[in-house]
């Protein structure tokens, strides 16, 4: 779809052509009714109009509130309890009308007022509940207002609403941990169990919802949720006074890039992914970061074998299921790889391979630390050596597939590795100074030469395309 921006530029360039005699008017006005160039004008007085009608229907709905806030107390509870179930009612029943309607203005501003519908859900909720005396813990009304929006947004097929269910999802996820820390519970609701199975409930609502959606974006959100909950609720399996031991700390940091790795929505549907891609992006992301932590000299130190016991046994549920997901996984590629392996050349270095020797070497180091014997110095140096490697085989990926994000992202983790060391270690200042000039140096080099690389191959490339016969 052409942008507004190209519009404008392309009837200015058509204008001087025709202008200069390199197009006729046939052409002009075949360009002109392509674009719809003469609608310019319109579009933008279209737009200005939708800007004040928001800006006006804004000052409308706070008049609404404080007249309903001045007069709420007043108001008998029948009338109160009309006026909450009628507004949402009505704001919904127009936003899916109006919604419906092919008219893309109509479109936009039907899909503004389901977004209010569902934020309406939440203020019913709190105020239903205060009018009926039901008291509560905080985290459950963003759970229950979360959910409402999560059928919502599944009814509808409307991302937005998927992304503000999984917002006051996280609202509640953060506020249940928080009332814990701060001296809490979290076994004494249903809401409260479902945030100690935040991995399994965020791939059960948002994964499916993402497809259902065809959202980038949500399955992003999903994924890295659901990598997030495993290591935070893992971690919270043991109750030891000093870190979680055991195979805690493995499996928190290693299942998510595992998991993020192996997963292809190919074990229950036959259609082609168009998010594994965004899933191996986070399995390289938490790999990155895990390798990261796990560099410095302090980790290895406090990692000292130790008995610890369970504090929720049901805890371990979501682990086993999702290691059973993560195996499943792994099966297929070994599967597909030993399928296609005659004649097989891997274009990438970091590819399946590679990622599954790197996270075996690391759990094995860090279940032999936590358990049978302190590694010391040597952990620490095989997790800087798995850092390095990670960042050459993005910055290599990166260079031989032209991806940008790939190339940085391996330039950024090699000169965090190197400050980091150089600020973790007793050095002195000349060195630091000399080394982070160094860094600055590189980096400005590498970037000016991929920068050029890309270039001339999508020059060759381009030329290569126009010299083919037709």
């Amino acid at each position: 779809m052409s942008t507004e921006k190209f519009r404008r530029e392309l009837r200015q360039e058509a204008e001087q052509w025709w202008q200069e005699g390199l197009i006729d008017a046939g052409l002009y006005e075949r360009l002109c009714e392509r674009y719809q160039l003469r609608s310019l004008e319109g579009d933008a007085s279209q737009r200005f109009t939708a800007i004040l009608l928001g800006l006006g229907s804004i000052l409308l709905g706070l008049a609404a509130i404080t007249f309903v806030a001045a007069n709420w107390q007043v108001w008998p509870r029948p009338v109160r309890l009309a006026l909450l179930l009628g507004l949402f009612w009505a704001v919904n029943a127009a936003g899916f009308y109006l919604w419906r309607k092919p008219a893309s203005r109509s479109q936009r501003f039907g899909h503004g007022l389901l977004l209010m519908g569902g934020l309406l859900l939440g203020a019913n909720l709190g105020l239903m509940s205060q009018m009926f005396h039901q008291s509560g813990q905080l985290y459950a009304l963003f759970w229950v207002w979360g959910l409402g929006v999560v059928v919502m947004a599944y009814g509808l097929r409307l991302a937005s609403l998927g992304v503000l269910a999984w917002v006051l999802l996280q609202l509640g996820y953060w506020l249940g941990w928080s009332n814990s820390l701060w001296g809490g519970s979290l076994s004494d609701s249903a809401w409260s169990l479902a945030i100690q199975h935040m991995p399994l409930v965020t791939a059960l609502l948002f994964v499916p919802l993402a497809y259902r959606c065809r959202s980038r974006w949500l399955f992003w959100l999903a994924s890295g949720t659901v990598a997030m909950s495993i290591s935070m609720n893992t971690l919270s399996l043991f109750n030891s006074s000093e870190s979680a031991m055991g195979w805690a700390v493995p499996v928190a940091f290693l299942l998510p890039p595992a998991l993020l790795w192996s997963y292809s929505s190919s074990l229950w549907r036959r259609a082609s992914d168009p998010f594994v891609p965004i899933a191996r992006s986070l399995a390289l992301w938490c790999l990155g970061i895990s390798f990261s932590l796990f560099a410095f000299q302090a980790v290895w130190e406090t990692a000292k074998p130790d008995s610890v016991g369970f504090t929720n046994w049901h805890l371990v549920a979501d682990v086993i299921v999702l290691i059973i997901v993560t195996g499943l996984g792994w099966f297929q590629i070994a599967q597909e790889s030993r399928q296609f392996q005659s004649g097989r050349h891997f274009d990438r270095l970091l590819h399946s391979g590679t990622i599954a020797g790197m996270l075996l070497l690391a759990f094995g180091l860090l279940y032999c630390s936590f358990n049978w014997v302190t590694l010391g110095s040597l952990g620490v140096l095989a997790s800087n050596l798995l850092l390095f490697g990670l960042a050459i085989g993005l910055i290599r990926d990166g260079l031989a597939l032209g991806s940008r994000g790939a190339f940085w992202g391996g330039m950024g983790l090699l000169v965090l590795d190197i400050i980091c060391r150089m600020l973790e270690y007793n050095t002195g200042l000349l060195l630091k100074s000399l080394v982070f000039a160094l860094c600055g140096i590189g980096i400005i080099a590498a970037g000016i030469w991929f920068e050029r690389n890309s270039l001339s191959s999508h020059a060759s490339t381009h030329r290569s395309t126009e010299e083919k016969p037709l």
